[in-house]
């Protein structure tokens, strides 16, 4: 039991600094910019470096773990994402930054690719729902915290400490998990060293075509890159179907429970994406909120969801993930309606307590969801269920930000609420989604 709570506390570590990193450099842009004598087109770089190394190396990584370990994995991603932070503190450059937040990119996804996997090992059957409800805590919660750290860190400290910080963090983690961190059985069969390059120009071209969509880029390069990114998809699809364990875990995809579980998270974390990165011009420009009103009022969300998600992990060993999901997708849902139609003043309460229910949707929801997208994976297979976990939620992410862009430009004075309300339309998606799997549930234990 106390190797368990080590062990669950490393992989938290982890997982807590590159889920921050990929959103604190967001509100960190303006002031790096000016540092680095950048302009602020040319800044962006700094946000794109880091996501663009995290999705084209999650799934080649989890591949990898289940291959070589997953602590080995886990712990050299560590390794580089300390060492590519202090990279990133001591840059005096743009060229230099951005080159450190690719490597500390590639080590992110080395902690993300497998720390689900990780807590499969760490907890038992029985409990792993308490495991996983840790984990998905502490991906919303670092998510939904990365502006008012960042915020936070700003006010006392050079934004150099952003990636300062995580240096005493990433040593303490490596070294607790030396002892602490499970192995596994691994597979034996080769790595697929041609599916990791398709993989990287598959998601890195989906990447540009819809960031440049949201954007404004010129609509026939979008469509050149979204062609580009399909043929070469469509080559890397057909040659997964060929291997024993595919680096893109296309035969768990064949699973109904697996697949309606990544459609799920998917839809669910771009709706998480476009009220996020809505609300706060809703509050400010729309209902003349300050930056401190606007992160206070926010902040029910993650709070709630620290409640939320243990609970829901704990019923996620007992009850159907697909009941459980829908009913915190629908109450996801509610909540966002209600935020779009909060009117032109409204007091601090109300908006407190709408926030306060969309993170209580949205805690109830992603444990089982999480723990379902890995328990239905063979156990050998804990990796690559691990890495498309990963890819779900960073797909969703990206997808609400570039349609919040797209919205933005649309429709710029009704900007904030008309994203909110596509927000609602995908929780509501999610929320169907996931009741599409209580039958599964059923067939799949009766099989």
């Amino acid at each position: 039991m106390p190797q368990r709570y080590w062990a669950i506390l490393v992989v938290a570590f982890g997982i807590s600094v590159s889920v921050l990193d990929s959103a604190i450099a967001n509100v960190a842009l303006p002031t790096i910019a000016r540092y680095l004598h950048a302009s602020a087109a040319s800044s962006i770089w700094v946000v794109n470096a880091y996501q663009l190394a995290v999705t084209i190396s999650l799934l080649p990584l989890s591949s990898l773990g289940d291959r070589i370990g997953y602590r080995r994995v886990y712990q050299g991603g560590l390794v580089l994402f300390t060492i590519a932070s202090l990279g990133c503190a001591l840059a005096d450059s743009l060229p230099t930054l951005a080159l450190a937040r690719v490597i500390q990119g590639f080590g992110a996804a080395g902690i993300m690719s497998v720390n689900t996997a990780l807590v499969r090992m760490i907890y038992p059957p029985a409990s792993l729902g308490r495991g996983i409800s840790i984990n998905a805590m502490v991906v919303a919660v670092s998510s939904a915290v990365g502006p008012t750290v960042a915020a936070g860190v700003l006010s006392v400290a050079s934004w150099q400490w952003l990636f300062a910080i995580n240096v005493p963090i990433g040593i303490a983690a490596f070294v607790i998990g030396i002892k602490a961190l499970p192995g596994n059985v691994r597979h034996d069969s080769p790595y697929d060293y041609v599916s990791a390059v398709l993989n990287a120009f598959v998601f890195g071209l989906l990447i540009f075509a819809v960031d440049g969509l949201g954007h404004g880029q010129r609509v026939a390069y979008v469509v050149l890159e979204a062609l580009a990114a399909l043929a070469i998809g469509y080559f890397f699809v057909r040659r997964q179907l060929t291997q024993p364990a595919p680096l893109l875990p296309v035969d768990l995809l064949r699973n109904p429970l697996f697949a309606l579980s990544i459609g799920t998270s998917v839809c669910s974390f771009c709706a998480q994406m476009l009220s996020f990165v809505s609300l706060p011009f809703l509050m400010q420009n729309a209902l003349g909120l300050s930056q401190v009103q606007t992160g206070l009022l926010m902040t029910p969300w993650p709070l709630v969801i620290i409640v939320a998600a243990p609970i829901s992990g704990v019923l996620s060993d007992r009850m159907s993930a697909g009941l459980l999901g829908g009913i915190g997708l629908a109450v996801l849902t509610c909540g966002l309606l209600l935020l779009a139609t909060l009117g032109s003043h409204p007091q601090p309460f109300d908006i407190g307590w709408r926030m306060a229910l969309c993170g209580a949707g949205f805690g109830i929801f992603q444990s089982p969801n999480n723990r379902t997208i890995l328990a239905s994976a063979p156990r050998s297979r804990s990796g690559g269920a691990s890495g498309m976990l990963g890819t779900a939620r960073l797909t969703g992410q990206t997808l609400g930000a570039a349609l919040v862009a797209l919205i933005f430009g649309v429709v710029p004075q009704h900007g904030p609420v008309v994203a909110l309300y596509v927000a609602a339309c995908f929780a509501a998606v999610a929320a169907v989604v996931s009741s599409l799997r209580v039958t599964q549930t059923g067939k799949t234990a009766s099989a």
